[in-house]
This record gives C-alpha cells, structure tokens and sequence, in this order.
C-alpha cells in the first residue's frame, strides 16, 4: 500500500486530531495496514488512512493493548466519521 500523504482524508483527519488532542499527529507509513492494500486492488482511487490505538508486541504472544489509547481512538473515529 502506497499512502498518499497530501490526500484530502489525511488532511481532515490531521485537523480534528489536532483540534481533539491539541497535539499534532505524527503522519507516518509503517509496516502495517495489510487490508488497505487489499482496498485499493479493487478501489484504486479510494482516500484512505489507517489509524488506531497503540499495540504492543502485535501478533505473538506478548501482543497488549494500552486500553487509554483505545478511548481515544473510539472517540477520535467517531468524529472523523461525523465530518467525512
């Protein structure tokens, strides 16, 4: 999956993290978001990002979740499908 950094998504979701958490977010590409690029082989023009809340040791047995960043997530999506 090739992001699009400057995308209008990116842009919108960057501005309400922003105005939510008073920080702003660190847009990255990471080793992650296996099923966004599954989305685009069949939607390649689709705007898309993925987020969520921070996992520890994913996929092993050490995999943990920090519940605080989950609450935020929560929040944080359900605004962003609000405004989209």
């Amino acid at each position: 999956w090739n992001p699009t950094p400057d995308s209008p998504l990116v842009k919108l979701s960057s501005e309400l993290y922003e105005e939510m958490f008073n920080e702003k977010p660190v847009v990255r590409a990471i080793h992650a978001g296996l099923e966004c690029g599954l989305f685009l082989v069949k939607y390649p023009d689709l705007d898309m990002i993925s987020f969520g809340p921070t996992i520890k040791g994913a996929h092993s047995p050490d995999e943990r979740l920090n519940i605080p960043t989950t609450q935020k997530f929560y929040a944080y999506l359900k605004e962003l499908l609000i405004r989209v």
